[in-house]
């Protein structure tokens, strides 16, 4: 079993900054990608960024330049620093992981969410 569990997120006005962060953990043996999706009312998830475990970014063309995904290798853990915020970034924020577990067993898991709200 991987558990993901996210933190941060909340309410903050247009332009302002927020970051949330997601921790893995359970019986891991290795993670691959690492990365965030959002998903707004009325609308489907779409991914917001993602992260290899080299490091390599990958950014939907409506964050790039506002936000960065960084990763710990070490400690599990994905963060996304969301500067220039807008009302249109207002969702509930997954975090997901694949990776192996210690069996070997290829695994593919999602947080709870974590609601982010831009609006004045």
């Amino acid at each position: 079993q991987v558990q993901l569990v996210e933190s941060g997120g909340g309410l903050v006005q247009p332009g302002g900054s927020l970051s949330v962060s997601c921790a893995a953990s359970g019986s891991i043996f290795t993670l691959y990608n690492m990365g965030w999706y959002r998903q707004a009312p009325g609308k489907q998830r779409e991914l917001v960024a993602d992260i290899t475990s080299g490091g390599r970014a990958n950014y939907a063309d409506s964050v790039k330049g506002r936000f960065t995904i960084s990763r710990d290798n070490a400690k599990n853990t994905v963060n996304l620093q969301m500067n220039s915020l807008k009302p249109e970034d207002t969702a509930l924020y997954y975090c997901k992981a694949d990776g192996l577990t210690s069996l070997r067993s290829a695994f593919s898991s999602w947080g709870q969410g974590t609601q982010v709200n831009v609006s004045s």
